[in-house]
């Protein structure tokens, strides 16, 4: 079995190095037509930056994007430079220097990456899945067994900051800082999914398909160790299935095909503030613009974050979404399991919880409160502050650097639960529901409880839930967010995850005395 996942994790090795490679590899030659068609579809009125492509770039061939790149930013930042000083605005072209490098690549690919897709997809998603799945496949024979093992779980490289746990650090970390930051680097990439991308939208990939897809692969596979690994309880195999299913479905399928209705590309499950951008004033521009389906689509949203998120997080707790919905906590839940071990169970941590995800909403209402006020009122500025501003300071460092690079690239160091624990907004308003008003606890009986410590180990919102079991008091926590793996990975069935009447919730500082609840509400009432 050792040698099947040795072989396995070579494979995987193989098509994660050819992937990491291709940002720095292949061939682009820009054609006088696709740039003439690059211009007339982005509606480009500058000569200056027209002519300095047509000389520099257009008829050449450069090797790798490290070479084309700068040449195309250049020319962007010079003509942009000269159109403002004199004033000649409807010429300044507001794309972005790595966005238009990326749009040029991606007209000019001419190498064997781009005219061979379909092996090109092979050895790298292909090997990577292969790979994968013979590394987990050893688990297999643990089928006949009952029961979680867990054992070793301190002693892998991959499970406990080992050699290839810092790997995957370091290659999730990568992948979104040339996601967010150097997307033009990205084109290479997005040649592996073209064919896949024109038969849901009809458009070829961008890099932001390239994400999609990955996270989709990415947690089908790991949806597979965990269809393996908690085989034997039923509410983790359901659990695994409803967050894969909203991902693929809700999260990928249907927005690329209503891009394909020419409709607006949108994840119908993605709530506010988590989807920080649904008030920004370019989207309820775009949405009002759309008909039908965008005034549909507006009203969806407002009336999932005031209406249905607190409803049934009344009737369910925050774990009919973070547990069973969310993408985040959908990959946080399958690629993060392995290492839910690390999260941080320190009174230093729970504190610096509570102050940055809280910070962060406060953060992204005041933000949108903002950004409403200037939509209506028709101005820019509000107490003297740049909207905009705001806006992609949020954007850039709670949407790209909190969520992204630290949020799924730190899983194999800080646990896998980093975004939702220290930044969701939406976790936090979730939170606030359901510690003060739902039906969701966690009931425990520390009568059977041997203090294994199993349930503290594995909490990835970094939960003393042994404390709570020994002392046999419900768990009432706002970070929680229902995974039931305490439950789960409990040798004495302790554990519960309950929604009954709120009169049956009991407050977490309050301690049970014995297991009669009638005498401790009579030592409270005195």
């Amino acid at each position: 079995m050792k040698t099947i996942k040795n072989i396995g994790l070579v494979i995987f090795l193989i098509g994660l190095g050819i992937f990491t490679a291709l940002p720095l590899i292949g061939t682009f030659s820009l054609s006088q037509s696709d740039f003439d068609q690059l211009v007339m579809d982005n509606n480009l009125k500058s000569e200056l930056f027209i002519s300095a492509i047509e000389q520099d770039v257009v008829g050449k061939q450069f090797e790798g994007m490290q070479s084309l790149s700068p040449i195309v930013s250049n020319a962007l930042d010079k003509a942009n430079t000269r159109h403002r000083k004199n004033k000649e605005y409807k010429k300044v072209i507001y794309i972005k220097q790595y966005d238009m490098a990326a749009m040029i690549g991606k007209r000019a690919g001419s190498g064997f990456i781009a005219k061979n897709k379909g092996l090109m997809w092979f050895l790298t998603f292909g090997l990577g899945i292969f790979g994968a799945l013979l590394y987990i496949l050893p688990n297999v024979v643990l089928l006949g067994q009952k029961g979680i093992k867990n054992d070793g779980i301190y002693l892998e490289n991959a499970t406990n900051r080992g050699w290839i746990a810092w790997l995957v650090f370091v290659s999730l970390v990568t992948f979104y800082l040339v996601l967010y930051f150097r997307p033009q680097f990205a084109v290479n990439w997005t040649y592996l999914v073209d064919p896949i991308s024109m038969e849901l939208s009809g458009n070829a990939a961008g890099h932001w398909f390239v994400y999609g897809f990955m996270y989709c692969v990415v947690m089908t596979v790991m949806a597979v160790r965990m269809y393996i690994k908690y085989r034997h309880n039923v509410y983790q195999m359901v659990r695994t299935t409803s967050v894969l299913f909203f991902q693929i479905v809700f999260a990928f399928l249907i927005p690329e095909i209503m891009v394909r209705l020419q409709m607006p590309y949108y994840d119908f499950k993605n709530a506010f503030p988590l989807d920080y951008d649904f008030f920004f004033q370019w989207n309820l521009r775009s949405l009002i613009n759309s008909g039908g389906i965008g005034l549909f689509i507006l009203v969806w949203g407002t009336v999932l974050t005031l209406v249905i998120v607190p409803v049934m997080v009344y009737f369910f707790g925050k774990r009919w979404y973070c547990s069973w919905v969310c993408g985040c906590g959908g990959l946080a839940e399958t690629l993060g399991d392995p290492y839910r071990q690390h999260s941080s169970k320190t009174l230093l941590s729970w504190k610096v919880e509570r102050w940055l995800v809280h910070g962060v909403l406060v953060f992204a209402v005041g933000m949108t409160l903002m950004t409403l006020y200037s939509f209506f009122s028709e101005t820019g500025t509000v107490l003297g502050i740049k909207t905009a501003s705001v806006q992609n300071s949020y954007s850039l460092l709670i949407g790209s650097f909190f969520a992204g690079v630290i949020g799924t690239g730190f899983y194999p160091i800080f646990g896998n639960r980093v975004w939702c624990r220290f930044g969701c907004p939406l976790a936090a308003y979730l939170g606030f529901v359901q510690r003060f008003k739902s039906r969701f606890r966690i009931t425990t009986n520390g009568g059977q409880c041997i203090s294994c410590g199993n349930c503290s180990t594995y909490c990835e919102q970094g939960i003393d839930v042994r404390a709570y079991a020994q002392k046999g008091e419900n768990i009432i926590r706002s970070s929680c967010v229902g995974c039931g793996i305490c439950s789960a990975v409990c040798p004495r069935g302790v554990l519960k995850l309950e929604n009954g009447p709120e009169k049956g919730r009991i407050n977490p500082t309050q301690v049970l005395l014995g297991n009669d609840v009638d005498l401790m509400h009579l030592v409270n009432d005195k």
